[in-house]
């Protein structure tokens, strides 16, 4: 389960989000009856009925600018949750969170093919209290975890910084990133510059981002540092010069006639080899500098003693 909090400073757009159909252009509704609204606490009635008694409270504490309170609670697909469970996980959140004692609506989405539940609270309380919204990415973290385990959800991973010394040790598998490792070593295979690497890239879906490094930002809009996956700008420039020398090198010992197959020489296997070696060295989880440098160290001793023999 993912939790996300929000504060904001408008009852009125929140709740009309929460309540209403979607509308595409020309007026088309994506779904019809998309939101139900599943428990009040201490408020009732319609829309406009709902922001008139939040904005009353509000005015309990006007010098707080920010009173709205949003929790969205997105499940993994397959997993659909009675309306009483629903209800009790809005009733935990608030506990948790500590709004329990003020106005909240908890509404459900059936617009996605994930699951997923809306609450709106105010941060107001009747006693002119007011919610702290310190620490909120944690509280939220903290209860998600709670929630799988109690409701047999999916477990997810909080943020780093939220974990254990002996959690944040543990190696986490980050499909996002994995993939575009390995994007970036198909594209660095089939290009001989920058160029044609940027273009390999936007054809996979990446907007590539070039400063003093380089960063690639998918179709979400969320944007990696190359470094952060052992590639950055100066590795990847090193890497397509190293091919490009390579090429150079297996193209002037191939025969005259490029259209004409002919046997493979010992030069032609020298060229395949180096060839070879350099996708292995760039098909690694985490290829670094110094492995670059010294695999072709080790590829160029080879090459010389060959040429003795």
């Amino acid at each position: 389960m993912i939790g996300k909090i929000t504060i904001g400073k408008f009852f009125r757009g929140c709740i009309a989000y929460c309540l209403h159909d979607k509308i595409q252009q020309k007026d088309q509704q994506v779904m019809k009856d998309r939101a139900e609204i599943l428990m009040f606490n201490k408020c009732f009635g319609n829309e406009k009925e709902l922001v008139q008694q939040f904005n009353e409270v509000r005015q309990l504490n006007m010098k707080l600018s920010k009173p709205v309170l949003h929790v969205t609670l997105s499940f993994a697909a397959g997993e659909n949750l009675s309306k009483d469970k629903l209800m009790e996980m809005s009733e935990h959140c608030a506990k948790d969170l500590g709004f329990e004692n003020n106005q909240y609506i908890a509404i459900a989405h059936r617009d996605t093919n994930h699951q997923h539940l809306h609450i709106v609270a105010n941060r107001i309380g009747f006693d002119q209290r007011t919610v702290s919204d310190s620490n909120n990415y944690q509280k939220m973290a903290k209860y998600c975890r709670k929630m799988e385990l109690r409701y047999e959800l999916k477990q997810v991973l909080s943020p780093r910084k939220y974990l254990s010394k002996e959690q944040r040790s543990i190696s986490r598998f980050d499909q996002r990133k994995e993939l575009l490792r390995s994007n970036i070593q198909q594209a660095l295979k089939e290009c001989k510059d920058l160029h044609q690497f940027e273009a390999a890239m936007n054809k996979r879906g990446y907007k590539i981002i070039k400063g003093r490094g380089i960063s690639f930002t998918d179709e979400k809009k969320v944007t990696v540092k190359g470094s952060e996956l052992n590639y950055s700008l100066a590795t990847i420039e090193k890497i397509l010069a190293r091919q490009q020398v390579l090429r150079a090198q297996g193209q002037s010992n191939l025969p005259a006639q490029p259209f004409v197959q002919q046997p493979a020489s010992s030069n032609d296997s020298i060229f395949k080899s180096n060839e070879e070696g350099t996708m292995d060295v760039l098909m690694k989880p985490q290829p670094n500098n110094e492995e670059i440098d010294k695999h072709f160290k080790q590829k160029r001793k080879k090459k010389r003693q060959s040429h003795r023999l």
